[in-house]
């Protein structure tokens, strides 16, 4: 992610630094002498880093991370005299460009004019912003990536558990199971301390999956006891709660379908 920021704030304009682990140039060095202090470093080494630095950030400066978290992190650049804004960006290192990317943005002791000349350098390269505070920001992520993530695993695990290979399933295969398998193997072909940092690093994941788990047992034995009527219940339930997002749901996943089927 900090190549990938690199590129897009040297097209904006900006003459810009890096330290990191094989660089002469120190965090501290970086601190010192940068007008805009960016933190991209993994979620569990965020905090040990924002530290290192935040006495050497005085009010002239401005310091924001990229981490997937925000809560902690804006809470320890706090501690700084600098100005402070957490971004997220909701995509990983290997997108071809900014456009229609979505960043989320939690402004915390900026001003506006720091908030916009910010996401300008964002929005000019094709960026969509969403404002938010931290607190919110942790909070709907425990639903988009703490549920999201936790279910993928569950069903990677339930498949190794019994035995099934996805190769297995192959010949069995329909588009909608494929883009499923597909999520799961995209998932599990990264870093899985990445992952965990996500989901054990956010306060609010653990009351989700509770949940999640709740909704799995009462549906499970919907389907276990072959009670019909009850999973019809549910199900009917989820669509209402769903509403018009279901059908835009279909249309896209049609979409995938036929890209697929096209190839």
């Amino acid at each position: 992610m900090g190549n990938l920021f690199l590129g897009v704030f040297k097209r904006a304009g900006y003459e810009v630094l890096v330290s990191g682990r094989k660089t002469r140039e120190t965090n501290l060095d970086i601190a010192k002498e940068s007008d805009l202090v960016v933190i991209t470093v993994p979620i569990r080494e965020t905090r040990e880093v924002i530290r290192e630095i935040a006495p050497y950030l005085g009010p002239g400066q401005v310091v924001c991370d990229l981490t997937s978290l925000k809560v902690f992190p804006v809470e320890e650049m706090l501690k700084s005299e600098a100005e402070v804004i957490g971004f997220h960006p909701m995509f990983g290192p290997s997108v071809p460009s900014l456009r229609k990317q979505t960043i989320i943005v939690t402004p915390a002791r900026c001003s506006k004019e720091t908030v916009d000349r910010l996401t300008g350098v964002f929005t000019r390269e094709g960026a969509l912003i969403t404002i938010t505070t931290p607190e919110d920001h942790d909070r709907m992520m425990a639903i988009v990536q703490g549920l999201t993530h936790f279910v993928t695993i569950a069903m990677a695990e339930t498949m190794r558990r019994t035995g099934i290979r996805p190769e297995d399933t192959v010949p069995f295969m329909s588009p909608v199971y494929q883009i499923e398998t597909g999520i799961v193997g995209r998932l599990l072909s990264q870093d899985a301390r990445l992952y965990a940092d996500m989901l054990c690093l956010n306060p609010y994941v653990p009351a989700v999956i509770g949940t999640c788990r709740e909704a799995i047992g009462e549906t499970g034995t919907a389907v276990i006891s072959g009670d019909a009527d009850e999973f019809e219940r549910i199900f009917g339930a989820d669509a209402k709660f769903f509403g018009d997002f279901a059908g835009k749901g279909a249309s896209l996943t049609d979409f995938l379908i036929g890209c697929m089927v096209k190839r």
